[in-house]
This record gives C-alpha cells, structure tokens and sequence, in this order.
C-alpha cells in the first residue's frame, strides 16, 4: 500500500528495548507492502547478531530489511552516514512504491532522519579519537561519559552511558570545535509525510521481558557468540564491544567476572537503558501515537494506518 495522495510516506515505529517492534514491523510491513529501515544502530554490524537480538534469516526473508549487517565490528558508522544511508534507502523503497518503515529504539538515530538534523561536517581526527579511546579504556566508558556530562549534560543526557563510541565522538567535535556537541545539530524540515507509531508495555512487564530476552540470548549463544568475535581478532575495546552484552560477557570470558556477575550486569544496564530511552521516545510527545503493545492488535495498527489519520505532512514537521 502505497498512499499516492500522501507525498513521501514514511511510517516510523518506536519504543523501548524489548517491547516488541521487530514483531510488529514484520506484520505491518508484510500487510502494507512495505521494506523496514534499522534504526538500531547496533544492528549495523555483521557477526553481532544474538546479543543485539538482530532479526533472523527467515525474518530478514519474510521482509525486505535496510541498514542491518553493513559494517565490521572495528569499522564505525557515524550518524551522520547512517543519515545519508537512510535517506537513499527511503528514496529507493519510495521509487518502488513501496513503504517504508523506520524501526528502532535509538533515540539520535530516528530523529536524524525524521526532524532532518543539520549534522557537523567536522571531519574525525583518528589521533585525537585513538587518545580518548585509549582515556575510556583506562577509566572505563560510564566514567567518561561523566567527563563528557561535566561540559555538555544535554549530550550526555541522550548518550548511553556505556557507549563509549558516542561519548568519545562527542568529545571529539568538542575539541576540535570549541562547541559544544548539543549546540551543532539543528531541526530541520522533514522531507517526509510522517505517520509515528510508539509502542510501550507498563515497566514490571518491560523487565520481565528484558530479563526473558537475556535467558533467550545465552540460551541461543551469545557466550559462544561473543568469543568467536574475540577469536576472529575484534578486541574487547572496540566501542562496538561496549554494548550491552558483549562487554559483560567479554569481561566473564576475561576472568573478571563470574556468570551470574555478568548477567545480573546486563540486566541492570538493560533497565537503565530502558529508561534512558524515554528521554527520546516521551509518552506526552503528541507526535507519536502511542499503543500499549500487549492490549493493541497488529490488525488495529494497521487499520489505523490505513485510515490516514494522524500524518504529519512535510510543512507542519517544523
């Protein structure tokens, strides 16, 4: 389903971690002809698959899927190159009149695209990068991030504490600015007709989902996972072995925790991560609308979807 009256249609579907967005993209998607764009960006990478509960084989067949598997672990993917990426996604899947569907839970990467950010043009400086890398590896990436919180809090504010590769690139652009790194992104208007889709469950039920989805990862592998990325010469410092999972697991591969260390660690990242989210994905943001996701049927999304209410046309996306 196309919507020809509707110019560059773009369905966006957020929510946190564990509430259930792969499953109802994959539904959607199917029933409204459309192909999915990742805004995980931990699904860009290729061999990171349990611990980022990347969409399987037959689910990556059932739907045609953009932005997943396109980098290596030790290669980085800006924001700014996601945003360019993403757009010529969008422009192919539109050319074949398909729709698309923006899918993710983190925060920076969907705004990008939907408020159409004005990104720095700041080149990277590897030199200045390898010392912060080298400084977060020697204090840790949460005592980093709180380096980066005492000269920019609203950036840090939306940087997860353990992703030690977004907090040292906003310290970079800081240096090598004179700027602050929240000051140099500025809205734009979107090129597309947006209709956004917020999916959320009550937290206790959120948890005790995240805690299932951990059970399921190690279950799956993600041990076994974690040390084939070891063994295939991605050292445990890369800022793509920071996400949640792989460091903790890397660590108990190390010596340095016990299992039931690790887990409880994961779990407790997990949450805080949860919650993080809410800082881009509120509730009260009349933008989005919002679908408790264990009471709301995949058929009333779609009908909803269907009716054509609720988009928001290019010149009202100031």
């Amino acid at each position: 389903m196309y919507f020809p009256d509707v110019p560059r249609p773009l369905v966006v579907i957020v929510g946190p971690t564990a509430v259930g967005k792969t499953a109802f993209a994959l539904a959607l998607a199917e029933r409204l002809g459309g192909e999915i764009v990742s805004a995980d960006s931990r699904l860009f990478y290729r061999g990171m698959d349990i611990g980022t509960a990347k969409p399987t084989l037959e689910e990556l067949r059932r739907v045609p899927h953009h932005l997943v598997d396109v980098a290596n672990p030790d290669e980085t993917w800006s924001l700014a190159l996601f945003q360019r990426a993403a757009h010529q996604a969008m422009a192919e899947i539109h050319a074949r009149r398909r729709l698309p569907f923006l899918v993710g839970g983190t925060g920076q990467y969907v705004r990008a695209v939907t408020e159409a950010w004005e990104l720095p043009e700041q080149q990277p400086d590897h030199r200045l990068r390898d010392v912060l890398e080298q400084w977060g590896r020697e204090i840790g990436p949460q005592a980093l991030h709180q380096k980066l919180a005492l000269v920019d809090p609203a950036a840090a504010e939306k940087i997860e504490p353990n992703n030690m590769r977004r907090t040292v690139r906003a310290l970079e652009v800081m240096f090598l600015t004179g700027r602050r790194f929240s000051d140099q992104r500025r809205k734009t208007t979107s090129p597309y007709s947006l209709l956004q889709i917020g999916l959320i469950r009550p937290r206790p039920e959120l948890y005790a989902r995240v805690d299932e989805r951990i059970a399921l990862m190690l279950r799956d592998g993600l041990v076994e996972e974690v040390q084939r990325l070891l063994d295939a010469g991605y050292a445990p410092h890369l800022p793509t072995m920071s996400a949640i999972g792989y460091r903790e697991i890397a660590a108990y591969l190390r010596g340095e925790m016990s299992p039931e260390e690790a887990v409880a660690q994961m779990k407790r990242l997990t949450r805080v991560f949860v919650r993080r989210q809410a800082n881009w994905f509120s509730s009260s943001d009349l933008s989005i609308h919002w679908f408790d996701a264990g009471q709301t049927s995949v058929e009333t999304i779609e009908a909803f979807i269907r009716s054509g209410a609720g988009w928001i046309f290019p010149a009202e996306n100031l």
